[in-house]
């Protein structure tokens, strides 16, 4: 990853943060992505002159093109977009659900992934190609009771991803999608909270550290996952684990 660039949305603590810190120390330059700015320029801080932290909401599609115009002007170009911004709160039942909360995690994890690729894209094409690679979850496949704004958010995603791979191989684009498991991050601390569904009730040590998907995230820029173009790797998979180097 010497001198490529990356763009990380969600940058501002859990997976995000652990794959800015892998990517970075992989020798990539890394623009930081979220809408808290005190994290992100504190971990840009941390990493160094090849961090850039990007003030971005990615329900919006401007913060989003800025984030990725601003992330090829500095760096000379766009190598790779991870899309990992994605919310969970509030969790509730689909009868009992505020209709706005539900549609802005909708605007988060679903449109904010397809506002990442419509931005990267064409700077991609450009290029000549690029890596997409779309953080996903097994909700995206599995109906959570409490989840539904999560679930369908991430299956959209995940088709998303799909839809990607589809357009974009023939301009030189690979198009990925990780499904990481349950990962120590604050997220499920609120999962943990609610109280509802069997995720809730799993105990801290159940969940993988956060640098686990992060370094997948590294080997999924390399050709070794190239049989997985326009689908999705799932790191509850031994084989995977094995093929990244975790233990």
């Amino acid at each position: 990853m010497q001198g490529k660039s990356v763009l990380i949305t969600g940058a501002s603590r859990g997976i995000g943060a652990a794959t800015a810190r892998v990517f970075a120390k992989a020798g990539a330059n890394v623009g930081l992505a979220a809408r808290n700015v005190a994290q992100i320029e504190a971990l840009a801080g941390e990493i160094g002159a090849q961090a850039l932290a990007l003030p971005c909401d990615v329900s919006d599609f401007d913060d989003v093109s800025a984030a990725v115009t601003a992330c090829a002007e500095r760096f000379g170009g766009l190598d790779v977009l991870i899309g990992n911004a994605g919310v969970i709160e509030p969790i509730a039942p689909m009868a009992e659900s505020d209709v706005n909360a539900w549609g802005k995690v909708i605007d988060i994890n679903l449109k904010g992934v397809y506002h990442g690729m419509r931005a990267a894209m064409p700077v991609m094409q450009a290029a000549g190609g690029g890596t997409i690679l779309t953080v996903s979850s097994g909700a995206a496949h599995h109906a959570l009771e409490g989840w539904s704004h999560y679930c369908a958010s991430k299956a959209g995603a995940a088709m998303l991803t799909m839809c990607a791979h589809g357009e974009g191989a023939a301009h030189g684009i690979r198009a990925i999608g990780l499904s990481p498991g349950t990962v120590a991050t604050e997220m499920q601390h609120q999962i943990k909270a609610s109280g509802i569904n069997p995720v809730s009730r799993l105990e801290w040590a159940d969940h993988i550290p956060p640098d686990w998907p992060a370094r997948a995230l590294l080997w999924m820029c390399s050709p070794a996952a190239d049989d997985w173009l326009g689908k999705e790797i799932s790191l509850r998979d031994p084989a995977i684990r094995q093929q990244v180097g975790l233990r």
